[in-house]
Order: C-alpha cells, then structure tokens, then sequence
C-alpha cells in the first residue's frame, strides 16, 4: 500500500535512494520524545508546587504569589514546543527518539532540514495533533504514500532511516588515510550554531578536497590544504597560522567526516 523506497534526484543530478520511515517508527521515537517531556514537566510542576506552597499557604490562588505559576506554565509550553523544533534543526533532524530509532528528518531535496521547514513541521504539530493523541498525524503517515503528516507536506520534509552499513565494506583510499591517522569526529569539537553556518557550497569544497587527497602531490596538496583552511576554519574560530601541514590537513579531514554526517544522505 505505502512505498518504502524513495528516489531523489539532487540539483546535481545526483540519484539518491532513501528507505521511508512509516508509522511504527514514527510513532515509537514520538512515545519516547514524550516520555521524556512528560518526565521534565512533572518534575517541573513539583519544583513549582513547593515553591509556591514555600510562599504562600494556598499555592494555587491567582494573586501576586501565582507569579511562579505563570513562569512554569510559558517554560514548559516552550519547552514542549521547542523540544522538537530545535532537535530537529541542530541536531541534522534528530531528536532523541529519532536517534534511538535511527531515523531522521531531512528536506525532499535529500538536504538537511532548513530553520524554516523545521519551525513550520513543528508548528503544523498542533493541527496534527488534533482531535486528541496525534490522530490526524497518524492517519496521515499510514495513508500517505510518503508516509508524511500535514507538517510534512507544508514544510516540504520527509523521515528516512539512517544509512546503514551493509556487511564488511571494503575501505577507500580515503578512508584508510583517515583510519591509518586515527582521526574521529570527536577530534574536533563544533558547536551547533558553528556547524550550521556552513553552507553547501562549502560541503562540495572540502568533499572535492577529501576526494582528491591521496592523489594530490605533496606539494599542491599542502597549497590547497592552507588556502581551504582559511576558508572554512574562520566559520569555527581556529586559527590556522602556526600550524604544520600535517596538523591542518588532519583537522580538514576531521572536519570532512563531520560534514559528511550532515550533508550525505545515501542509505
């Protein structure tokens, strides 16, 4: 009835297959995102009963003691709300649950989700949410050939499971490079407003560096490997003056496998 499999064709004219994400695992990464929002609100409404019955003896009467009533209230319907809006733009379209179900949200483009597409899913969240327990979002998903809700279709995203590796898979020259240096991304540390500022354009660089590495001769390679880090180090603070050949490219590489995790989609 619904396919699994989506093919996109990137603006590069690239082809890029993609398995859907349906309803059952939609619907288990949404139990487990409201199970820990319901652990936070609870927790949050305690703290607020003891403080307010800390000042007042009728904690609940709407006077001038109510004032931590009101501030609970705003908190939790921001966190609530925006549980799921910045999860899903800072963290490559991820919340929690997702990422203990190895699925994730990204444009139909195959790019990651946009501030704009995130902030609109999230805020259609309250249509698809009606009558009550996610009832139009679940109809929608089951009978939607592309498994979207309404946030869906109006920010124009989709969910897709992870890329996941397919037996022992020979290693390129590349990655043999990388692992014979032993470089991980937890060798560089990004935050996220840093990560996100870097663009396409930018991704298609330093993935063109990558590609071409172990066939650059060593003196054009340690040229390229100084002028594409002034580039792309200015968007994360690091400062490439006093640093060596070696250390710059190994930061480079670092920064590939970083991006590579944002940008690259293939499952």
């Amino acid at each position: 009835m619904n396919q699994e499999q989506m093919d996109i064709k990137t603006p590069e004219y690239v082809s890029i297959q993609f398995q859907l994400a349906g309803l059952g695992s939609r619907a288990t990464a949404f139990i487990i995102d409201q199970l820990l929002l319901w652990t936070v609100n609870i927790l949050s409404l305690v703290v607020m009963f003891f403080v307010m019955k800390g000042i007042s003896e009728f904690p609940f009467f709407l006077d001038e003691n109510s004032m931590p009533l009101a501030i609970t209230v705003i908190a939790l319907f921001i966190i609530n709300w925006g549980y799921f809006f910045a999860f899903e733009f800072f963290s490559g379209g991820r919340t929690i649950g997702k990422r203990l179900l190895g699925i994730r949200v990204i444009q139909e483009n195959g790019h990651s989700i946009t501030l704009l597409s995130s902030f609109i899913r999230n805020f259609i969240r309250i249509i698809d949410s009606l009558p009550v327990g996610y009832f139009l979002g679940m109809i929608m998903v089951f009978f939607h050939p592309k498994h979207k809700r309404l946030g869906d279709l109006v920010a124009g995203t989709i969910v897709v499971h992870e890329r996941k590796a397919k037996g022992k898979k020979k290693l390129s020259p590349l990655e043999k490079e990388i692992q014979s240096r032993g470089l991980t991304k937890d060798h560089l540390q990004i935050d996220e407003w840093s990560l996100k500022s870097f663009a396409k354009k930018d991704w298609k660089l330093i993935s063109t560096y990558a590609g071409r590495f172990s066939q650059l001769p060593t003196a054009e390679k340690n040229q390229l490997t100084k002028q594409i880090a002034e580039i792309l180090f200015s968007k994360i603070g690091l400062e490439t003056d006093g640093k060596d050949d070696r250390d710059l490219e190994d930061k480079l590489l670092i920064l590939y496998l970083i991006l590579k995790d944002e940008w690259e989609f293939e499952i």
